[in-house]
């Protein structure tokens, strides 16, 4: 799995983000201070999902790629120590390969 933050993320990194978010969702995420990227196996996103959505401050999206009906590519948006903490939490979770969520 491979896991990137951008910090202050230019407006055209934005747009293309958006433009490729599988959502239809309209509604702008309320903060985009920084963006944490997170891609690997569809296994993996699923369960990437479920932490970084069970995290406080993100909203996450799936991105699309060269093939819409695959999800390999999650965004996550939001200030930035909030998409710092979600991504550790994603990053320890899945390392070992053990993930509970109860």
């Amino acid at each position: 799995m491979d896991i990137r933050i951008i910090k202050s993320p230019s407006k055209g990194t934005i747009d293309i983000l958006l433009r490729r978010k599988g959502s239809n969702q309209t509604v702008m995420p309320e903060c985009m201070d920084a963006i944490g990227l997170v891609q690997g196996k569809i296994i993996d996103m699923i369960v990437a999902s479920d932490i970084a959505e069970k995290a406080v401050g993100v909203t996450v999206e799936d991105i699309k790629g060269s093939c819409p009906q695959n999800m390999v590519l999650l965004a996550l948006f939001g200030d930035t120590a909030s998409v710092e903490s979600a991504l550790q939490k994603i990053r320890a979770a899945t390392e070992g390969g053990a993930y509970n969520p109860c």
